[in-house]
């Protein structure tokens, strides 16, 4: 097999891997179970504590659940406005990633020369590791938060669990870490050999 047709293998697979730790990350922000706590107030009833970046949620043991928005934008914690501009700059880079992503890759001959296609599709790597590397950061901000203060014994607010968006979140920005850093790899030693034998 040549090595132009597997580099062509390995891009669509990264492609893939890409994309779908792209559309992971981007389920976390409508989804509710950033944290949760379970609190039994009588024996019959429980009251579940659930929240994300936006809003603050209750249910009980019927299923009956209400949310409210946060009241104040500028009165929230300093690490929910980072962790809300990390997951947004990690989603439009992801976006522009499959764009540069379709445009150089091997088997979609959109773009032009073998170093043009090479030198975008590094760009796309770029994009896809810088995108990830975001999201992970952002998610394991929030949940170092949740957990310093669930493990804190002067901690007197309520406490809060790691909700399954976090979980979520970590393997979707893995899988644009991973496949970002192939992308950037192969693409980037392809167009540096074409410059160098171009020269």
């Amino acid at each position: 097999m040549k090595t132009r047709t597997v580099i062509m293998y390995m891009e669509i697979g990264c492609f893939v891997v890409c994309v779908c730790g792209w559309i992971l990350v981007c389920s976390t922000m409508p989804t509710e179970y950033w944290t949760y706590s379970e609190v039994e107030s009588i024996v019959l009833t429980t009251s579940n504590y659930f929240s994300n970046l936006w809003k603050d949620c209750i249910s009980d043991s019927t299923g009956v659940s209400d949310c409210k928005g946060f009241p104040s934008m500028l009165a929230l914690q300093m690490y929910i406005h980072l962790c809300r501009s990390l997951i947004i700059i990690s989603i439009i880079l992801g976006f522009f990633g499959a764009i540069l992503a379709l445009v150089g890759m091997k088997c979609t001959k959109i773009g032009g020369s073998e170093i043009a296609n090479a030198r975008v599709t590094f760009a796309a790597g770029l994009n896809y590791f810088v995108s990830g590397f975001c999201a992970m950061f952002a998610f394991s901000w929030y949940g170092n938060k949740v957990v310093s203060e669930f493990q804190d014994p002067n901690y007197k607010a309520q406490k809060f669990e790691l909700g399954a968006a976090l979980f979520v979140g970590w393997g979707g920005s893995t899988l644009l870490i991973v496949g970002g850093l192939i992308y950037s790899i192969f693409a980037g030693r392809e167009g540096c050999q074409s410059r160098y034998y171009s020269v």
